[in-house]
């Protein structure tokens, strides 16, 4: 089974909304990076997840918001984040539009994580995505204790990145 294959599966998706998502990146020709548990995945053995955290350049998003819900997404508006949702998928793309992960665009490198050739954020700004979420304390804890294995699992496999972690999250890695 391909990546494409298995992430589909795993998302009940009767469409390939990735792909759809990254035709419209490449349609309304947005600058943007993946950030996230799928981010992670480019850098570390993949754990599935059923969201997709993609930062757009801030001047995209109305374009890009429109072109999804022409393609039939659905849309729903938050204070730091647009939402995309189909009926033929479970998964959720979670558009970033918190200013910080801005400065993620411009370093982001092409990978390919399960199957599908995307621009993903360096391995210090997922990281440092991965900080911020695991320190936002209005997160659900469950939530919060993913961000931190996924920390935990960028650490492992990547041991310079433990300076960049605080402290008080480094304790909690041992």
């Amino acid at each position: 089974m391909t990546g494409k294959r298995f992430m589909n599966a795993v998302s009940n998706s009767r469409r390939d909304i990735v792909q759809l998502l990254l035709d419209i990146l490449a349609e309304t020709g947005s600058d943007h990076c993946v950030v996230g548990g799928l981010a992670v995945n480019a850098y570390a053995e993949p754990v599935v997840s059923l969201d997709l955290d993609v930062v757009i350049a801030a001047g995209d998003v109305g374009k890009v918001s429109e072109a999804a819900e022409a393609k039939g997404l659905k849309t729903q508006r938050f204070e730091h984040s647009v939402n995309l949702t189909s009926d033929k998928s479970d998964l959720r793309i979670q558009i970033q539009t918190d200013a910080r992960y801005q400065e993620f665009i411009p370093r982001a490198v092409t990978k390919d994580v399960l199957g599908y050739r995307m621009k993903v954020a360096a391995l210090e700004d997922v990281l440092q995505g991965k900080v911020w979420a695991y320190l936002d304390e209005t997160r659900r804890k469950s939530k919060r204790q993913k961000d931190l294995a996924d920390i935990m699992r960028l650490v492992e496999l990547h041991p310079g990145l433990k300076k960049r972690v605080p402290v008080p999250i480094r304790r909690s890695l041992q």
